[in-house]
């Protein structure tokens, strides 16, 4: 935890610059920032908020003020090697203490918000991070990711019972009432959003793998909703979007092998499109010549549709925290997207976007009366987004409490 005194940890922050408000540029700005409360109580032209005695100022040269940055699709698998071997028999208690320092680093990048779509123990890891036992950004977590027997999430090399225990990132359904008892199971367990496989990944051949039923998904998503919370689908393919969309999900995750049909229904329901483009540019190549030619078309047609029919991009990146995929740069997905969107829009969706995608009204603005999620980067990310990258992040509020590595 921070050691801060008592005296600073009291203090209002005056912040003077650019802002980057979570949707618009503004040039000579002031932000006010109580850090009793925890909020932004003032944002505006410089003169327009009144100094006070006390405050402390924080003004440099060519920097840019801007909401937290908020990643909605991590893992928090806590192992050194990938796939879902590493996952699953990594300890769990060194799964937790691995973890703690890759939300350490996510603090220190900028990252005041995170969306954990399924590992052993986020949901501890969020209570426990809203509890003040360590400093970490907010964390919504899905408790356990819901998969059917004998899909992706289900070790075949394992007897049954033995694997599906051991995979204990995911609760194991079949049919519409196993599929509702699950998502009861993720609510009682304290998780904010649901995550479900509408397919698989790639099985051998390069297929995707269709995974859970319409029927099934309209079940979990309807369970879903009358406790109050969302649900993001994993979807692979034109038949897995098609049943996850119109079950009425919230986000599609991955989204590879969007047409036009999906993308017009994403678009006209409002759908969360979350691309995870970085996890793709950091897979190794493989021999499997259909998965590598969906994933190419993924950075091309896929994000070319995406750009066309204005879907709601949102940043998730699907790092885990492996060798592979350490957290901390998680900053490339929003790098990658800017390719596509231009870096205004990345922007967006990462900030004010992402926001609305997890259910926090007050969060991802700099606007007055929003929860103080503030960052300071060296440089201005709408003409260069590597002024995003870790070693150019300034400052970090969180709650309005300047972090210890600020």
């Amino acid at each position: 935890m921070s050691c801060k005194t008592k005296r600073e940890a009291d203090l209002e922050y005056l912040l003077e610059g650019r802002v980057f408000d979570g949707q618009s540029l503004h040039e000579n700005w002031i932000v006010r920032i109580d850090s009793i409360t925890g909020k932004i109580v003032g944002s505006g032209e410089r003169g327009s908020i009144e100094e006070k005695r006390g405050q402390k100022i924080i003004e440099q040269r060519d920097t840019t003020i801007l909401p937290g940055l908020i990643d909605t699709h991590v893992h928090f698998f806590g192992s050194i090697g990938s796939g879902i071997n590493e996952w699953a028999t990594t300890p769990d208690a060194l799964a937790v203490l691995r973890s703690v320092s890759d939300l350490h680093r996510l603090l220190r990048a900028g990252f005041t918000s995170v969306r954990e779509l399924g590992t052993k123990s986020g949901v501890f890891l969020a209570k426990a991070a809203e509890e003040g036992h360590f400093e970490s950004p907010r964390i919504i977590s899905c408790s356990r990711a819901l998969a059917q027997t004998g899909g992706d999430d289900d070790p075949p090399s394992y007897p049954l019972e033995i694997g599906q225990a051991l995979a204990s990132y995911s609760y194991f359904c079949d049919g519409p009432w196993e599929c509702r008892r699950a998502v009861r199971k993720v609510v009682r367990d304290g998780g904010k959003v649901v995550k479900l496989y509408a397919s698989g990944g790639f099985a051998q051949g390069g297929k995707v793998r269709l995974q859970f039923t319409t029927e099934e998904i309209r079940a979990i998503v309807d369970e879903a909703h009358r406790s109050g919370i969302k649900v993001a689908a994993h979807a692979y393919g034109e038949e897995a979007l098609l049943n996850a969309i119109n079950a009425g999900v919230d986000s599609i995750e991955h989204g590879l092998g969007l047409t036009p049909k999906t993308a017009r229904i994403i678009k006209d329901r409002g759908i969360f499109y979350v691309p995870t483009l970085v996890t793709y540019r950091k897979l190794k190549p493989s021999t499997n010549t259909a998965r590598e030619k969906m994933i190419a078309r993924h950075f091309r047609e896929d994000m070319e549709l995406a750009k066309r029919y204005s879907l709601k991009v949102t940043m998730g990146s699907d790092i885990v925290g492996d060798e592979n995929r350490p957290h901390g740069r998680n900053y490339e997905e929003i790098a990658e997207e800017a390719q596509f969107l231009g870096n205004r829009e990345a922007l967006v969706a990462a900030t004010s976007r992402a926001a609305e995608c997890l259910d926090l009204p007050m969060v991802g603005r700099i606007r007055e009366g929003f929860e103080a999620d503030v960052i300071i980067v060296r440089g201005n990310p709408l003409k260069d987004v590597e002024a995003l990258a870790p070693e150019k992040v300034l400052h970090v509020f969180k709650s309005g409490k300047l972090t210890s590595n600020s």
